[in-house]
């Protein structure tokens, strides 16, 4: 069974997917625009780490989406 922890984990990766995938972007686009390895996207994904606030943020900008737009319906 999943702790609390991994599931807001899993819903945050599946949303940026979710969006990403939306809008024709790689995972080696969402890398790039934060400098990390693409590695490090399919983590996030997958709700494999626990990425830092700012990461998530950077992305939502990279994700060309408001923070309301992107945590309205995320259900944590």
């Amino acid at each position: 069974m999943q702790n609390q922890d991994e599931i807001i984990l899993i819903k945050i990766g599946k949303k940026i997917q979710e969006i990403r995938l939306a809008k024709n972007l790689t995972q080696k686009d969402i890398a790039f625009a934060l400098d990390v390895e693409i590695s490090q996207i399919t983590r996030i994904e997958r709700g494999k780490i626990n990425t830092s606030i700012l990461n998530i943020l950077k992305i939502i900008d990279a994700l060309d989406v408001s923070k309301e737009e992107f945590f309205a319906e995320l259900e944590i």
